[in-house]
């Protein structure tokens, strides 16, 4: 093991809460306005419901600070808690590392398989399974060079008593079709309750790719839900469907990096758009989310997409979504000691604006959002909450950083 550099970089957010409570909850009559208060992309566009874009600003009362635990990751990607209080870092070059809550990192485990590191893929997202404390079993997702191009795929394997290896390892899913391409591969990991495992896979971007989304023949652009082994559950939506991959639990989906189940058993997602339309989904199973035909904000060169169409019969609305965009890595339901206030709020990482950001949910809606961490200055990938409340995050950057914040 090697000792990291621990850093008291710290910074105190002096924040007085918008609407009296001790941690930050929902706003109320007389609530701050919208957050968010630059101009959108796509001015004209108009959400379907109150409060589905640019929620009142909420803000947490406690002081805060973060610290920098360790760094020198590079472009670190996914973050998974250990129960000893260690964490699972993937760095997208292909390796994983294990480091401790004092910061000493270790060498790289041995006994993944190869991934194609190219434009956004690589070692993607990892996670532990639901029996780890007796299996020590590992599930990842990758970029996998195949022929003809690559995929995103998922594996998982025992890792060692030691740490420094993962044995056994099995790829228990394959997305298809194969592209050659090097954007747009999703991927985010998560146990439910009942053990199934739902894998997010975004469209890999090029336009001839785009239309894959809603192509039931295709892994691109949905969520999938498998069991731990990668077998199909028979109650899937999509079980018997001629012409459907039975994988696919959600469909129309463009990049999805975030998945996380709150605590009533329901998943969510989160995606990113072009220029405006980052979006939350509430997932429910066959549902068609849009992409491409529906969608906030505009192309990248400009001008709308598809017409600048936002609703479709038989499409499902976001719950939320930002104009301008965030660019949204991963996410978690906060549900620690540290923040009560906190509790079912989503942390979200915000790769371009550089923060975390917390969204207020009442009834499956957001009620207000505060941007966390923004002192930090570096794009947040992932986001995680460790057993004492406090929020961990790491870095995209070739200097990355795993990073704690916690009330003063």
């Amino acid at each position: 093991m090697r000792l990291l550099a621990f850093a008291a970089a710290a910074s105190v957010l002096s924040l007085a809460t918008a609407c009296g409570a001790q941690d930050g909850a929902a706003p109320g009559a007389g609530a701050a306005g919208p957050l968010e208060t630059r101009p959108a992309n796509a001015p004209d566009q108009q959400p379907a419901f109150p409060g589905q874009t640019r929620a009142p600003g909420v803000r947490t009362e406690r002081a805060l600070s973060h610290t920098v635990v360790a760094s020198g990751l590079v472009e670190p990607w996914g973050l998974a808690l250990m129960p000893d209080g260690r964490w699972l870092v993937t760095e997208r070059p292909g390796r994983l590392r294990i480091v401790s809550a004092e910061g000493a990192m270790s060498d790289p485990v041995a006994g993944l398989p190869a991934v194609d590191a190219r434009g956004q893929g690589g070692l993607l997202d990892v996670i532990i399974g639901p029996d780890f404390a007796r299996d020590r079993m590992i599930w990842w997702s990758y970029a996998e060079p195949r022929d003809g191009g690559n995929a995103t795929s998922v594996a998982r394997g025992r890792l060692s008593d030691d740490g420094s290896r993962v044995e056994n390892v099995q790829v228990i899913f394959r997305a298809l079709p194969v592209y050659d391409g090097d954007k747009h591969y999703g991927s985010s990991l998560a146990f439910a309750p009942d053990g199934k495992l739902f894998v997010t896979l975004g469209e890999r971007s090029d336009a001839p790719m785009r239309p894959q989304a809603q192509d039931l023949g295709s892994h691109m652009g949905k969520t999938i839900r498998i069991n731990a082994d990668g077998s199909v559950p028979q109650d899937n939506p999509f079980v018997g469907r001629d012409g459907a991959l039975p994988e696919i639990w959600s469909l129309g989906h463009r990049n999805v990096q975030g998945v996380a189940v709150a605590p009533d058993g329901a998943v969510w997602t989160i995606e990113h758009g072009t220029r405006g339309g980052d979006e939350l989904n509430l997932e429910r199973p066959g549902l068609n989310y849009g992409w491409p035909d529906v969608a906030y904000g505009v192309e990248y060169r400009g001008g709308p997409i598809n017409e600048g169409v936002t609703a479709r019969e038989g499409t499902e609305q976001p719950v939320y979504y930002w104009d301008p965009v965030i660019a949204p890595g991963g996410m978690t339901f906060y549900d620690g000691a540290m923040f009560p206030g906190w509790r079912g709020d989503l942390l979200v990482a915000a790769l371009k604006e550089k923060h975390i950001a917390r969204l207020v949910l009442e009834n499956s809606r957001v009620v207000g959002e505060e941007r966390l961490l923004t002192d930090l200055g570096e794009r947040v990938r992932d986001v995680a909450v460790g057993p004492d409340g406090a929020v961990w995050a790491i870095t995209d950057e070739q200097n990355g950083k795993l990073v704690r914040l916690a009330a003063e």
